[in-house]
C-alpha cells in the first residue's frame, strides 16, 4: 500500500469511526467518556471548590468546552489521524530499508499481557510529554503557540484542553512514534488516554483533594482491576464475589493510607499545576515550573517542581497577555506571525 493510499484510509476509517462515537454510546466510546469525565469534574467544582469565589462557570469556560471537542476530534478528522499513519509506516520502513530491522514487528510488549503494555505505553508517553512540554517553554517559537494554553486567567477543569492546535502535531507527532513502534494499539491507547484524561482535568480542576483520597481511588482501581480479572490480571478467576469485593475495599484502604502521603510527588495535582500557569515565576525558574501532565515524579527528578506556598489565589497568566487575543479564532491564527 502507498503512503497516498495509507493517507486516504486513514481518513475513511477515522470519519467512519468518529461518526459511529457520536451516534454508539458505549463504555468503549471516547466521545462520552469526554462528557462523563467533564460532567464529574464540573459537579465536583460545583459543591467542593477550592476558590469558592470563582463562579460555576468561570471566565472563558465556553471557550475552553469548545476547545474540548476541537482538539480531541474535528482536528484529527481534518489533519493528525491520517498525517501520523504516514509517519509511522515512513519511518518503520526506512529504518527497516537501513538496517533490515523492523522495529514495530521486534517489539518485546508483542507478548505482554495488557497491563504491561498499558503500563509501558502510559511511562512512555508521559515521559516524552514531558520533555516536549518543557521544550514548549523553552523554544522562543513554539512559547507563542503554547501562550494559548497559559491565557487562562481563571483555573478550571476545561481549561486542561484550551490549547493551540499546533501543539497537537508537536505532541502528537513525537509521542506517536515510540508508542506506534512499541507496538501501542489503539486500544490500549485509549485506556491510556482515559486515564490520562481525568488525571489532566483533576489538575486544571477548582478543587483540591487530600493525598489520602487520591490515594484510595487509585487503590480502588487496581482492586476493581484484580477482582474483575481486567487487563490480563488472572488472580482472582473463581473467587466468588465476597472476596473480589474484601479486594477492592483492602486495596482502597492500602492505597489510601500507603501511598497517600506520597501521591502528590508522584501524581500532579492542583496545589502543583496551579504554579505552572503562575503569572509570577517562583524565583530561580526562567522558563516555568511544573511541567508534568500526569505525573509529577520527573519533575522532582530534573529539578523543576516547585510549590513556594499555597498557590489557590495567585493571578494566572503571562507578562504580556492583557494584548493577547481573546477569540478562538485570533488565538488559532497567533503565533505565525511576527
Amino acid at each position: 500500500m502507498t503512503y497516498w493510499h495509507i493517507f486516504l484510509e486513514s481518513y475513511r476509517n477515522y470519519a467512519s469511526y468518529l461518526w459511529q462515537e457520536i451516534t454508539n454510546p458505549g463504555w468503549h466510546n471516547y466521545f462520552y467518556w469526554l462528557i462523563l469525565v467533564s460532567a464529574f469534574f464540573f459537579l465536583l467544582e460545583v459543591f467542593a471548590p477550592w476558590r469558592a469565589d470563582q463562579s460555576k462557570f468561570r471566565k472563558d469556560f465556553w471557550l475552553d468546552f469548545f476547545y474540548m471537542f476541537f482538539n480531541f476530534f474535528l482536528f484529527s478528522l481534518i489533519i493528525y489521524n491520517a498525517a501520523s499513519d504516514v509517519v509511522v509506516n515512513f519511518f518503520n520502513n526506512s529504518i527497516k530499508g537501513l538496517t533490515g530491522f523492523d522495529l514495530q514487528a521486534s517489539n518485546p510488549l508483542q507478548t505482554a499481557p495488557l497491563w504491561g503494555v498499558l503500563l509501558v505505553g502510559f511511562l512512555v508517553r508521559d515521559f516524552v510529554q514531558w520533555w516536549v512540554h518543557r521544550l514548549l517553554h523553552r523554544v522562543p517559537a513554539l512559547w507563542e503557540f503554547h501562550k494559548v494554553h497559559h491565557s487562562v486567567e481563571q483555573m478550571g477543569f476545561a481549561a486542561h484542553l484550551r490549547y493551540h492546535w499546533m501543539e497537537n502535531v508537536v505532541y502528537r507527532t513525537i509521542e506517536y512514534l515510540p508508542l506506534a513502534l512499541l507496538g501501542i494499539g489503539l486500544y490500549d491507547f485509549f485506556i491510556i488516554h482515559i486515564f490520562t484524561l481525568a488525571v489532566g482535568h483533576y489538575n486544571h480542576s477548582n478543587i483540591s483533594v487530600s493525598g489520602y483520597v487520591t490515594g484510595g481511588v487509585l487503590g480502588a482501581l487496581i482492586g476493581l482491576v484484580i477482582a474483575t480479572g481486567g487487563f490480563d490480571v488472572h488472580l482472582l478467576q473463581e473467587a466468588g464475589w465476597p472476596i473480589q469485593l474484601g479486594v477492592v475495599v483492602v486495596s482502597t484502604l492500602v492505597g489510601s493510607l500507603l501511598l497517600g502521603p506520597l501521591m502528590k510527588y508522584i501524581f500532579n495535582s492542583p496545589e502543583m499545576h496551579i504554579w505552572h500557569h503562575s503569572y509570577d515565576l517562583p524565583e530561580g525558574y526562567r522558563y516555568g515550573v511544573n511541567y508534568g501532565l500526569t505525573l509529577a515524579i520527573w519533575d522532582y527528578l530534573f529539578g523543576t517542581a516547585s510549590i513556594p506556598h499555597n498557590g489557590r489565589d495567585i493571578k494566572l497568566g503571562f507578562p504580556g497577555m492583557e494584548t493577547f487575543p481573546k477569540s478562538f479564532l485570533k488565538q488559532n491564527v497567533h503565533g505565525f506571525k511576527r
